[in-house]
């Protein structure tokens, strides 16, 4: 099957609400050396990278607006948490990655390569 990828899953917390418990809708977190973002919108868990695409802003200390959008904290653009489409129109895109929350954990989902 064209297009389907393969991830390996990387637990980053034991649950939503260990990660969650600051009350941001955003942390920063570490799976396999790299450095990325879960973000929380309706209950539903996203992963994203932790720089803007534009000019590095960190993620992490930026917010979720109520359209469930990542918006960066130096210039305010804003990226879709379920895709990563650049949705102020400047023409970028915020890497995305797969989230499960188990009985055993949040995961992160990274390319098999």
């Amino acid at each position: 099957m064209q297009g389907s990828k393969t991830y390996r899953w990387f637990k980053v917390a034991e649950s939503a609400a260990e990660l969650f418990m600051s009350g941001r809708s955003i942390v920063q977190v570490q799976a396999a050396g790299r450095e990325l973002c879960i973000a929380r919108h309706d209950q539903t868990l996203y992963g994203c990278a932790s720089r803007c695409p534009h000019a590095s802003g960190r993620m992490a200390d930026g917010w979720v607006d109520a359209l469930g959008q990542i918006v960066c904290p130096l210039h305010r653009y804003k990226f879709k948490l379920s895709n990563g489409v650049n949705s102020t129109g400047e023409g970028y895109f915020l890497k995305t990655y797969p989230v499960k929350e188990t009985d055993d954990g949040v995961f992160v989902g990274l390319e098999a390569t």
